[in-house]
């Protein structure tokens, strides 16, 4: 064993004690999963409802392959993935594929309209009129999902049952 590797291992320890007791208390991050989940549900269920071929030429219009399909994906991935996210199941695996979605909008639609993510364009007789949204949300979005991936498991949560029953199985006790 090299010295490299036990630095390596020794970080990789500490890392993994530091994640296991954030999330063995994390009750804060239960609000945190609950919304960024809803989000991603909402808006699925958004694009879904209307029917992905409405969504369809957006994603063509920022260059992505196959429309239709990227379409349908998106809107599965962000429908499932978001309830999934609100149960704590699979919150890593799926931070990827969620992220992938955030990173196209950021990059594709919000970026060229500043940061802002309210910007007031009127006020009139039905009420305010806003203009295009910046990027604010999209990267709140990002944060949440690397905040939920990087804290392991929380209360509460699908991964933390699985987890628990993992354990169980290999004779290990919980912290």
């Amino acid at each position: 064993m090299t010295p490299m590797t036990r630095i390596d291992e020794a970080v990789w320890r500490r890392m993994s004690d530091w994640r296991e007791q954030i999330s063995r208390d994390s009750w804060a991050l239960l609000p945190v999963r609950l919304l960024i989940g809803f989000g991603f549900a909402a808006h699925g269920w958004a694009k879904l409802s209307r029917g992905p071929g409405t969504f369809a030429p957006v994603v063509a219009a920022l260059g992505l392959p196959a429309p239709i399909l990227t379409a349908w994906a998106t809107s599965l991935v962000e429908l499932a993935g978001g309830i999934l996210l609100m149960l704590g199941g699979f919150v890593l695996p799926l931070s990827l594929p969620l992220g992938a979605i955030m990173a196209v909008a950021l990059v594709g639609v919000h970026l060229r309209y500043g940061f802002s993510s309210i910007r007031l364009k009127a006020l009139t007789s039905m009420g305010a009129e806003f203009g295009p949204v910046g990027y604010e949300i999209t990267l709140l979005y990002l944060a949440g999902l690397a905040t939920l991936a990087l804290s392991g498991s929380t209360p509460w949560s699908i991964d933390r049952l699985r987890g628990f029953r993992r354990d169980r199985r290999a004779g290990r006790p919980r912290g």
